[in-house]
């Protein structure tokens, strides 16, 4: 079937399409609103128990993220019962980031945001709120948001410029279908990603048994520790330890290696196909265990002029400022800028050790950084951290025991990949009406 088209801000749309200002498709009372502010809610009033609290870093790719979430009392949950979300919801950035948003689903419900986001209400008679979201995720509206924002040194929305910006809105049996579409790719991504957890947190639990609990198998197959094994006393840690272990520092086990960035004046230094290169916003909001490459690469020339230093695959790459703590292991040779101090492992059969050693000991170095403005840890501290060296076989057992486990954690990465380059394909396709649901899709639809 030909359709007709219209003209719209992002592009040609199909003449049966409407365009419809956001504050049209929401609920009328407070369908978009602002966190509570300052004056309503402090850091300070942040605690572990509670109902958690959606801040800026909380915000995924059309998700939330249910790590590191801080939390308020039920007398704080009360008072502030206005910011309460419901699924459907769409939660966004006001300031920095101000294209970032993610959807609201069932769990989340009852949860609350951050006076650093503005909460979207839609009204579901018009307009499907994951199709929305999904549109929202179009890079032409981000683009768009982008540019609208106000604020010389920082960028910030307001209810106001949200309310204003202009949405494509199709029928709404096609709304669905889109919607639906999108978020089956979406929750097999989701799928994916929580298989991985399931097998990272084995691996800790493995971890943690054998290296920190020191039970692992001793020759007849029982726990070390439990079933008598020798423990030797290890000074220098202020514990015990398994006969046959040692106390050494980083520098003993590891290289460690600063980044750099090559300088921004020069175009040519850059790429998006070239020599892979990290900087501590690639892993922000990252929560896989396994990385090959960030947003930007850099070239040859870049590498040669700056102090930036290609490294091999299985380097444990540690985030040393801004913030202190991403930790990730590198599936490539990988290059990183200068916030990072990354650790090679002089024994290729170290790194799962080393990576889950660094994830165990992070909020140790984190309380020995340095920095006025922001706290950093040096190569020379890093180097001279305190780590207990098990025998040998130890490690090369638990390394063949993770061996599979990272085999299938890395296949899930690949997986996820795939399916995000499919949706992302799709969206603007679907969004501008290039690619329409068949008629006798949206006819059953109807029926519903």
């Amino acid at each position: 079937m030909e359709h007709n088209y219209q003209q719209s801000i992002y592009g040609e749309i199909p003449s049966d399409w409407r365009i419809d200002s956001l504050k049209d498709v929401c609920v009328k009372e407070e369908g978009i609103l602002t966190g509570p502010f300052g004056s309503q809610l402090h850091q300070k009033d942040y605690q572990s128990k509670g109902t958690p609290i959606i801040t800026v870093e909380h915000l995924g790719e059309n998700y939330l993220f249910h790590s590191d979430l801080p939390r308020v009392s039920d007398s704080d949950y009360k008072r502030l019962s206005r910011y309460s979300l419901q699924a459907g919801d769409i939660v966004f950035s006001r300031v920095g980031s101000v294209d970032r948003r993610a959807l609201v689903r069932e769990e989340e419900t009852g949860w609350l945001f951050s006076g650093r986001c503005l909460r979207v209400r839609p009204n579901r008679d018009v307009i499907n709120p994951e199709f929305l979201s999904w549109f929202f995720g179009l890079p032409i509206f981000k683009d768009y948001v982008r540019r609208i924002a106000v604020g010389a040194t920082m960028p910030s929305l307001n209810t106001a410029l949200l309310s204003n910006v202009e949405i494509i809105v199709p029928p709404l049996p096609e709304q669905n279908l889109i919607a639906r579409t999108l978020s089956s790719l979406t929750d097999n991504i989701l799928l994916n990603n929580k298989m991985n957890k399931t097998l990272e947190a084995i691996g800790q639990a493995v971890f943690k048994r054998g290296f920190i609990d020191f039970e692992f198998p001793n020759e007849e197959g029982k726990p070390y520790k439990s079933s008598g094994g020798e423990m030797v006393d290890a000074g220098e840690i202020g514990k015990e330890i398994p006969k046959g272990w040692k106390v050494g520092r980083i520098e003993d086990v590891a290289d460690v290696v600063g980044g750099g960035t090559p300088s921004t004046k020069v175009e040519s230094y850059f790429t998006n196909t070239g020599i892979h290169w990290l900087t501590p916003k690639d892993l922000s909001g990252f929560e896989g265990k396994f990385i090959d490459k960030g947003v930007t690469d850099i070239t040859e020339e870049g590498l040669k002029n700056s102090s930036a230093k290609l490294m091999p695959k299985g380097t444990i790459l540690f985030t040393s400022r801004a913030p202190i703590g991403y930790v990730a292991i590198a599936l490539n040779s990988i290059t990183t800028n200068q916030g990072f101090k990354s650790l090679i492992p002089k024994n290729k059969m170290q790194t799962e050790y080393l990576y889950q050693y660094l994830r165990l000991i992070t909020p140790h170095i984190q309380s020995i950084s340095c920095g006025s403005t922001f706290g950093e840890i040096s190569g020379r501290a890093m180097k001279g951290i305190e780590i207990v060296i098990p025998e040998k076989l130890g490690v090369e057992k638990f390394e063949e025991f993770m061996a599979p486990v990272n085999s299938r954690i890395i296949n899930n990465v690949f997986s996820v990949r795939t399916l995000k380059e499919i949706r992302d394909s799709l969206l603007p396709r679907l969004m501008s009406g290039r690619i329409r649901i068949p008629v006798e899709e949206r006819t059953a639809d109807n029926r519903k």
